[in-house]
């Protein structure tokens, strides 16, 4: 999980506090018989210090929505399913703080927001809704997409799109060609665009194509959609950098 854990857990307190349920005490000389309760913090505060906290827990618990209970938001507070399931998030949160710290555990983290735009802004939505091999069947068709427009092209997609973006053949009339660096006739050249075409048939064959084309297929664990999406991250930098060599 790449997240500032403290900044996180001080956020979800500060909610849990705001939201805090409290009998309100009757005016003098008034007795209300009512089971209502009411939140410490306005409903202003609330709402502003939601708009993070609902950021925070799509982080901890993606499946919180459909997972943690909804149905005392109505009976007892609105609330009540953004505050049980801060609550666990809290909880998660701390323990991965302390497994953290127990074993030392420094290495790099990955994160799908630092990725290359094509991949994380085609897959984001439906990651978020933990549709994870779905979210990364549409970070795929948006590198293609962008590909296709970077170099004008909508006569060929996909693996055929990169076969031809990357060729070491001159450019045709009709077939730009992307270029990584300018042709010196050296081996470097030579072995990024043949890699890149490698790379790119490689990522549609491996992929793309099981994604989509086959049925029944489990969801994707978490880790190796992300593994996927940086896949098609790489690929989505290599176009954006390179230059396009036309006739």
């Amino acid at each position: 999980m790449s997240i500032d854990i403290p900044w996180a857990r001080n956020e979800l307190d500060q909610f849990l506090q705001l939201t805090e349920l409290y009998r309100p005490t009757d005016p003098p000389g008034v007795l209300t018989v009512s089971s209502r309760l009411s939140n410490r913090g306005s409903q202003a505060d609330i709402v502003a210090s939601a708009h993070v906290v609902e950021q925070i827990l799509d982080r901890a618990l993606p499946h919180w929505r459909t997972e943690v209970p909804s149905k005392n938001n109505s009976t007892v507070n609105r609330w009540w399913q953004h505050r049980e399931t801060a609550q666990r998030a809290l909880a998660a949160l701390q323990r991965d703080e302390e497994v953290r710290a127990r074993l030392g555990d420094d290495a790099p983290q990955v994160s799908a927001a630092t990725m290359h735009p094509w991949a994380w802004e085609g897959a984001r939505a439906l990651w978020r809704s933990g549709h994870f091999r779905e979210a990364v069947t549409a970070a795929v068709r948006k590198v293609n997409a962008e590909t296709q427009n970077k170099i004008g092209r909508r006569d060929a997609s996909e693996t055929k799109l990169f076969q031809s973006a990357f060729s070491l053949n001159a450019p045709k009339p009709d077939e730009p060609r992307l270029r990584l660096m300018e042709d010196d006739g050296s081996d470097t050249f030579r072995s990024l665009h043949r890699g890149a075409m490698a790379f790119a048939e490689g990522c549609y064959a491996g992929i793309r194509n099981p994604n989509s084309h086959e049925d029944g297929l489990p969801e994707l664990p978490g880790h190796e959609a992300l593994e996927q999406l940086a896949a098609f991250s790489v690929l989505a930098r290599w176009v954006d950098v390179s230059s396009v060599l036309s006739t």
